[in-house]
């Protein structure tokens, strides 16, 4: 499968509590909501979109304070981009969906499942936040006090260069980060203007501190037990370690965890064609989830299940490992 990024889907605009939403739209079918990273938009997603789009109706948002989407002073917690999922799918008239996020974008999906189990028919986590405190140093220092500061030295002329001069040294490391670097040099070009900086910055700090990461879905994650849930990480994830995974997948009951073998933090820019065929396989080989109220809450009395979490791979019987071409 070709992955065309010649008739990309054109960014659409609504408005929603005073607020401009931007997203891509494009296909027919079951709807499939894409989620971006935090300094990321929607054109993350864009190349995959057509693709995609022979399966489903897919919506890819630009979350509130990315990309062409409006930057307020505003609450950029995961709970509230979850809020706006939501309101977004009504405004758009979609009942029910399933989710697919990456990095941010995944503890944005993995809340939205917890928040509206009702909405969310399938949960789909690429390279997600949310899940161990582990993280990468520069994000920690980038959520310092007054690390922000820094930011605008992103605009001035020459700091494209350095950047990519600085991607260009990083590859020829040992270090995974250096898997990243171009991805990494992508998303800081999209930080020029001060409103995003701002964003990018209150979106971070509502997630990410010196210590790292801040909240964590392992608690909750046994209530995706009745949920269809597939996790994709890259096993050189310089980001977001792919220990996460192992964590998470130990934590979901019924999972199904595949990793991408020689990929970084975005597997699905690495090998997208074998992510769309991976997601199409997922969603035509399972059943959507449906909310059973009585059923949440037998599984919230009866508590989180005590299992193993370990850093070390989970049995190969339950884990898919994808080489790399």
């Amino acid at each position: 499968m070709a992955i065309s990024s010649t008739t990309e889907p054109q960014v659409e605009h609504r408005v929603v509590h005073g607020y401009r939403r931007a997203f891509r739209r494009c296909g027919e079918g079951p709807p499939l909501l894409l989620l971006h990273g935090i300094g990321d938009s929607s054109a993350g997603w864009a190349p995959l979109m057509p693709a995609l789009a022979e399966h489903f109706t897919v919506i890819a948002p630009d979350l509130l304070g990315h990309g062409d989407s409006d930057k307020p002073r505003a609450d950029y917690s995961v709970a509230a981009y979850a809020n706006g999922m939501r309101d977004l799918l009504d405004v758009l008239e979609i009942e029910r969906a399933t989710v697919v996020g990456h990095s941010l974008g995944g503890g944005v999906a993995a809340q939205t499942a917890y928040q509206y189990p009702d909405r969310v028919e399938r949960l789909v986590l690429v390279s997600s936040g949310g899940v161990a405190r582990e993280v990468s140093p520069a994000l920690r220092l980038l959520s310092a006090p007054y690390a922000e500061l820094t930011l605008p030295f992103t605009a001035l002329p020459g700091a494209k260069v350095v950047a990519q001069a600085m991607a260009e040294v990083a590859k020829r490391t040992p270090f995974d980060i250096g898997v990243d670097a171009d991805e990494l040099v992508r998303v800081f070009e999209g930080l020029p203007s001060g409103p995003a900086r701002k964003s990018f910055t209150r979106t971070l700090r509502s997630v990410v501190d010196w210590r790292g990461q801040l909240v964590t879905m392992l608690d909750r994650c046994y209530l995706a037990s009745e949920m269809p849930s597939l996790l994709v990480w890259g096993d050189r994830d310089g980001v977001i370690p792919v220990s996460h995974a192992h964590k998470a997948h130990a934590a979901m009951p019924g999972s199904r965890l595949e990793v991408f073998t020689g990929a970084g933090h975005f597997p699905h820019h690495t090998e997208p064609e074998r992510f769309v065929d991976l997601l199409v396989e997922f969603v035509a080989s399972t059943e959507p989830a449906t909310y059973d109220r009585d059923r949440w809450v037998e599984l919230l009395v009866e508590g989180r299940p005590t299992v193993e979490v370990v850093d070390e791979p989970v049995p190969v019987d339950d884990v898919v490992v994808a080489a790399a071409s």
